[in-house]
């Protein structure tokens, strides 16, 4: 369970009015992941998120299932998959079912658009490469072997550093979180557990966007993806605090009980 953070600019107490330098009023989001009854945080917007000038339909995601087939065992050879796309548009799922889907990605093109998954959390593993997670939560660098794990709803962009980039990419129906039996009663992480929460990486600072646009945002949804305008950058957070943010985790610091320490 990642722990309370809070970064940039947040007021003094929550629900009440935050004016920028100019008298307006920031407009105050409650994000969550479970509505109201979940884990959540606060952000603190200096335009409307609601407020796109336009949208278009794109495509359907949902895959093409390979026909049912007697039972028997599939070696999915995947080291040649073929590059295609971006960091979004070159994934490919491979294993589907109603609770998870795994595909990879070799992307050989940037992304000139941010992304919202709003179906499910995504979980990349980065085989090769590193660059920077640029979210609405603040900026998170990444490489080879970290575990991104993005809540449903951000917005984000991939910003790769290197030539090439190799990700396995995971949608999950429910929340990635760490396994009960590794938290007691608050959350916090025991002792046997493989890994602590000093090992987990979060955004260290927001980074507020002014810019005007147009600016895209493609939104996956119900299977499909739609692109939303908006007349002003969608990285336009100044503050947030809350429970509820991406955070990498690298799988080098997996610890089990007979590991480097013990």
């Amino acid at each position: 369970m990642p722990r309370y953070l809070k970064l940039g600019q947040v007021p003094p107490k929550r629900h009440t009015q935050f004016r920028k330098p100019d008298g307006s009023l920031y407009s105050e989001q409650l994000f969550g992941t479970k509505g109201f009854s979940g884990v959540a945080s606060l952000l603190y917007h200096a335009h409307l998120p609601t407020q796109a000038a336009e949208y278009k339909a794109l495509n359907d995601l949902r895959p093409e299932l390979a026909p049912e087939e007697p039972l028997r065992h599939h070696h999915l050879k995947t080291w040649n998959f073929t590059p295609t796309g971006d960091p979004i548009s070159g994934r490919t799922p491979l294993l589907v079912n109603d609770d998870i889907s795994i595909g990879l990605c070799r992307p050989v093109e940037p992304m000139p658009y941010f992304y919202k998954n709003a179906d499910g959390d995504d979980l990349l593993f980065i085989h090769e490469g590193q660059g920077r997670l640029e979210t609405m939560f603040g900026p998170l660098p990444y490489h080879e072997g970290d575990y991104l794990v993005i809540p449903r709803g951000t917005i984000y962009r991939i910003v790769a550093d290197t030539s090439e980039t190799r990700m396995l990419v995971m949608e999950s129906a429910s929340a990635v979180e760490t396994p009960h039996r590794y938290r007691n009663e608050y959350g916090q992480l025991l002792e046997h557990a493989p890994y602590c929460e000093r090992d987990m990486r979060a955004p260290e600072t927001v980074e507020y966007h002014d810019e005007t646009g147009p600016y895209e945002v493609r939104i996956k949804a119900r299977g499909r993806l739609t692109a939303y305008f908006y007349n002003f950058h969608p990285l336009d957070v100044v503050g947030w605090d809350g429970f509820v943010y991406p955070w990498a985790f690298n799988i080098a610091d997996f610890e089990p009980i007979t590991g480097s320490i013990h």
